[in-house]
């Protein structure tokens, strides 16, 4: 059946229904008042002040990675896998099951993991304060020494101790400012062995 045939039976389907199949004259809204923010109208917040009361919100830190790629333009450090460490990790949606980071527009590493349309979350423990540390530095070896095997499904670094892990495919990602909302679809996940203590951060220290 072609367009007409379809639209024909839906109108005859509309009047056996005892639906009106003429629309009423539409009312004309007036069009919204569209004007500049004025500079008095502006709030701005002075950046040392916005972290300093933002810091009094506790986060779990967590640390997120990628699997090596075949690279590609820029690639040169991309040979091993990539990570970096995390504090804007949260739960997003149960059905379907979503997960969502934010990660700073300048990052170095969010190219790699971007290529790599995977990324696993490792949810770190209380006592894995260092390994974050070496996962927050710039142009090191973030790797070398760190024990991890692959998650099941993306292959990203699962690392060993971590409290909990969550295996992603990147859904969507969204801009926010000066940084990116990255999106992933839970594929796989498990947490690790025993009830540990979570590591936190709160006005700019470990806890």
């Amino acid at each position: 059946m072609g367009h007409a045939g379809m639209a024909a039976a839906a109108v005859r389907y509309l009047r056996s229904a005892g639906a009106p199949t003429v629309a009423g004259p539409v009312e004309v809204l007036p069009r919204p008042d569209l004007r500049a923010v004025g500079d008095d109208e502006r709030a701005p917040v002075d950046q040392t002040e916005f972290r300093r009361v933002l810091g009094n919100f506790a986060t779990g830190v967590t640390v997120v990675t990628a699997p090596p790629t075949d690279g590609g333009e820029g690639a040169g450090d991309g040979a091993g896998p990539a990570g970096f460490a995390c504090q804007s990790f949260s739960s997003l949606s149960l059905d379907p099951p979503l997960v969502c980071f934010m990660v700073g527009r300048t990052s170095t590493t969010w190219p790699r993991i971007a290529r790599a349309g995977v990324f696993c979350v490792n949810v770190l423990g209380a006592h894995q304060g260092d390994l974050c540390r070496g996962f927050a530095v710039t142009g090191a070896d973030k790797f070398a020494g760190v024990v991890y095997d692959g998650a099941p499904v993306s292959g990203s670094p699962r690392l060993a101790g971590a409290a909990a892990w969550i295996d992603c495919t990147i859904h969507a990602v969204h801009t926010g400012g000066d940084h990116l909302i990255v999106v992933g679809r839970v594929d796989a996940l498990g947490t690790g062995d025993g009830d540990m203590a979570p590591l936190l951060f709160h006005k700019g220290r470990f806890m």
